[in-house]
């Protein structure tokens, strides 16, 4: 969690610390990634069961039931975890259409950290009064400001490729972070559930 409001508020520095750890993939999953998801969701839920939800329409709390609030739990976290290894694929197929040369832990450890503030703002969600797409579109643009300082550090693209590479991805991961938003605020409004 620290790390994500480094790259927040002194992203250079931070980015040159984590391309100089020349961590493997494995650790960025299991001692980042993991962690930070694991975390916003844990907080977030905990938020939903003690306080509930506004709704849309609605002036009071409504109370979340368990079942629901786990459920919810359960796609927060696949979601987020399946954006970040699909958001890292992407980026690395954009790569490839700009001559970039760069492996899929590269891309996975870009994209990692890069969302890495969006997780840290949904954490905010667990606010009843807290619209969830407010938190996203919070979250989203301080990631896609983190990409920019770390794409030309991570992948070191051509520079004439650079900003392109970097504006694909940045469009890319909003539409992929955005759909996995969707899909779990269904889940939240009881209009997508497992039963």
């Amino acid at each position: 969690m620290i790390k994500a409001l480094l790259l927040i508020f002194e992203p250079g520095g931070s980015w040159d610390r984590v391309v100089l750890a020349k961590r493997s993939f494995i650790f960025v999953l299991m001692l980042y990634l993991l962690p930070m998801v694991v975390l916003s969701t844990a907080v977030e839920l905990s938020g939903l069961l003690h306080w509930g939800k506004h709704h849309e329409f609605m002036r009071e709390r409504a109370h979340i039931s368990r079942e629901t609030a786990i459920y919810y739990g359960i796609a927060q976290f696949g979601v987020s975890l399946l954006a970040v290894f699909l958001g890292a694929k992407v980026v690395k197929g954009s790569g490839e259409t700009f001559h970039s040369r760069h492996n899929y832990a590269q891309c996975f450890t870009l994209v990692a950290y890069a969302l890495s503030p969006l997780f840290l703002v949904r954490m905010l969600d667990a606010l009843p009064a807290m619209n969830p797409w407010v938190t996203f579109s919070i979250g989203i643009i301080l990631s896609v400001g983190v990409l920019y300082s770390g794409l030309p550090r991570v992948l070191l693209p051509d520079p004439p490729h650079a900003f392109g590479l970097y504006l694909t991805s940045a469009i890319l991961l909003t539409i992929i972070m955005g759909l996995g938003r969707f899909l779990t605020w269904l889940v939240l409004q009881g209009k997508l559930s497992g039963h």
